[in-house]
């Protein structure tokens, strides 16, 4: 029997974060939670859409880690 591993999510509710990879990279946003397949997260990007992203495409945000608005 094959088993697949699912990395524990470093992002919890309300993060920063950014689409590090992927179709937009750069795209910035709030992590809202997890999918029902963990691999798949729900962030509400600076527009206000909630959309879903592969986890792995995103990284937690350099400008709030930074105290940054923008």
């Amino acid at each position: 029997m094959t088993s697949i591993g699912v990395a524990p999510s470093t992002f919890q509710e309300g993060d920063e974060v950014v689409l590090a990879r992927g179709t937009y990279p750069g795209t910035l946003g709030v992590f809202l939670r997890l999918k029902e397949d963990v691999n798949w997260a729900d962030i509400r990007e600076r527009n206000g859409d909630i959309r879903s992203h592969p986890v792995i495409w995103l990284a937690h945000s350099a400008k709030a880690a930074l105290g940054s608005k923008n």
